[in-house]
């Protein structure tokens, strides 16, 4: 196994999950309000990508705002009231400088702690969360809050039929504690990369440090995110297959020992086909693409959350999860999922 791609064994204290919680705006999106303004069909969406509706964020409502709430419900799910570290995942900060996790910590009441945004599009909770796994591995920190919180409203097209039938609003959580490496509900290792070749091929082509000469010139189509989907659905499919495997391999899982495989929620049909490549059935692959869309770094998450409060995710699963996102970046690990989680939704 190439170390490079699939990571190395945690040396020191397991990261060991102890809550989890999620947070979505009320306002429900249907297919059919989005496409009074769109040249598509509800018809298309469901069949092509799978979403009856999303959630979208109010105008006032920014990233921290959701991930404060989920944050507080992960950390009621895991009956701590301060962590030593955070580490929010985000593909829209509230502002790019500075950093939004600093100042969710401050709403949390967590003082002086450490507290950073990891951006790896929609695989940035799995990054995040190795992250995570590393400072309590490193005896840096005991417990860390790892949040996915997203107000992908806030850089889609309305008029862009390719992104703005897919993406959703809302925020989840993750509390992870030092533990011993085997218990229930240890992270395992990691099996992560990136392929920068591809980096424009989910973009938002101007407002960055990139050719900042045309800030003033450049069509306003592209201040927000540009996805070529054909190219995107080949890379997802075969990068998180490939993951998955690493993950499963390195926990020392056959496929078939698989419970569950929580896949990031990109659009019905690349997690369909990630498990269908894998060889696991339907059954066990939750989803919830259906009612949230593909809510970015927020998807693994509130899956996780979701698929433990409706029972899907039981004491003793074998759990693989994996995502893929901008970058292109991709990220897969595993745990034996613990009992006594219940979801704060």
């Amino acid at each position: 196994m190439n170390v490079s791609s699939a990571g190395l064994q945690p040396q020191g204290p397991a990261a060991v999950v102890t809550g989890v919680g999620s947070h979505l705006p009320p306002r429900r999106v249907t297919n059919d309000e989005l496409c009074s303004g769109l040249d598509s069909t509800d018809a298309w969406i469901r069949e092509r990508i799978g979403i009856q509706e999303r959630r979208r964020a109010d105008a006032e409502v920014s990233t921290g705002d959701l991930a404060v709430e989920a944050a507080r419900r992960a950390m009621r799910s895991a009956g701590v009231t301060d962590v030593d570290a955070l580490v929010l995942a985000t593909t829209t900060p509230d502002h790019h400088c500075p950093a939004t996790a600093p100042a969710v910590a401050h709403r949390l009441g967590l003082r002086d702690k450490i507290a950073f945004d990891v951006t790896a599009g929609c695989a940035g909770f799995v990054y995040a969360s190795a992250v995570a796994a590393g400072l309590i591995s490193a005896g840096s920190a005991r417990t860390v809050l790892v949040v996915g919180a997203e107000t992908m409203s806030a850089i889609i097209d309305s008029d862009d039929r390719a992104t703005a039938p897919l993406f959703g609003d809302g925020a989840g959580a993750m509390v992870l504690e030092a533990g011993l490496a085997g218990q229930e509900g240890s992270l395992g290792s990691f099996a992560w990369g990136s392929d920068g070749s591809l980096a424009d091929a989910i973009v938002i082509p101007a407002g960055g440090a990139r050719d900042r000469e045309r800030r003033d010139t450049a069509p306003p189509g592209d201040f927000f995110v540009h996805m070529r989907g054909n190219e995107v659905f080949r890379h997802a499919v075969r990068r998180m297959s490939q993951a998955a495997r690493d993950a499963a391999q390195a926990a020392g899982w056959t496929l078939d020992e698989v419970d569950r495989l929580i896949v990031h929620q990109a659009n019905g049909r690349i997690a369909a086909s990630v498990a269908d490549a894998l060889g696991i059935p339907p059954e066990r692959t939750p989803s919830n693409i259906a009612h949230v869309g593909n809510t970015a770094a927020a998807s693994v998450p509130l899956l996780l959350a979701h698929a433990a409060d409706e029972g899907q995710l039981k004491p003793g699963h074998r759990v693989l999860v994996v995502a893929f996102g901008s970058g292109l970046a991709w990220a897969a690990t595993s745990l034996v999922w613990p009992p006594g989680i219940t979801a704060e939704l």
